[in-house]
């Protein structure tokens, strides 16, 4: 694929070459038709192209190497920017950058201003909401659950992720999530959507089931390789006399 393409984007560039199982169960979170296409993966109106090696250039070398994976429109989005989410998404889950327009950003920067939301077929009362969230005093739209701040927003678009709630839906609304803790969100997000018979989204609007998926990849404990594994290891007990 031209270079130019990759750095048009949007394109999630990659550290490792995802596994095609993977990358499709992935791209499924943000649309659960997702189908192959051969090596690509095709979702609404838009192509997941398959993953290719790409020069360390189209990080700016931010990356020493990079799968990169182009996501391009094929026809109206559900959703405005569904192809760029569809990116971001993935780089975030898999511990990489997105590239759009030639600028590179890290999706794990910025998440204290977006964050994780609920999707629900109707606009709750505040009164379904008061078990797990507290309404403020001066805005009907806006609750609060200890440092967690929460808003009622009209869902633009129909993202893919909650299809199934569409034929329910009258006023497709969102309980966008804000906070500085990504596992208490997406805790507080699960809690929502169970009790509400919501469905869960990220900011890109992939779907989660565990407040991990709101924490970034790159964030995960790995073994320091330089760290001598025998140092902290217990030495072998002294065989007893016979």
């Amino acid at each position: 694929m031209a270079k130019r393409r990759l750095r048009t984007g949007p394109t999630a560039a990659l550290p490792a070459k995802p596994d095609p199982g993977e990358l499709l169960r992935l791209v499924q979170l943000a649309d659960p038709n997702a189908r192959r296409d051969g090596d690509d993966i095709v979702a609404v109106d838009v192509r997941v192209h398959a993953p290719v090696e790409a020069d360390k250039d189209l990080t700016g070398g931010e990356l020493e190497q990079a799968w990169a994976v182009r996501v391009a429109a094929e026809g109206p989005l559900p959703l405005d920017f569904f192809d760029r989410y569809l990116a971001e998404g993935l780089a975030f889950r898999l511990g990489g950058l997105a590239v759009c327009r030639g600028e590179v950003s890290d999706p794990a920067d910025g998440s204290a201003e977006s964050g994780p939301a609920v999707i629900l077929p109707v606009r709750p009362t505040a009164e379904e909401l008061a078990p797990l969230l507290e309404q403020d005093e001066d805005d009907e739209f806006l609750f609060t659950a200890g440092e967690i701040k929460a808003a009622l927003v009209p869902q633009k678009g129909q993202p893919p992720a909650v299809q199934e709630l569409l034929p329910f839906a009258t006023e497709l609304t969102a309980v966008e999530l804000r906070g500085d803790d990504p596992a208490k969100l997406g805790a507080l997000a699960l809690e929502l959507s169970e009790a509400l018979n919501g469905i869960p989204v990220d900011r890109w609007r992939f779907r989660i089931d565990a407040p991990e998926d709101l924490v970034p990849a790159t964030d995960d404990a790995t073994e320091d390789p330089t760290e001598d594994p025998t140092e902290d290891a217990v030495p072998p007990t002294a065989p007893a006399p016979e």
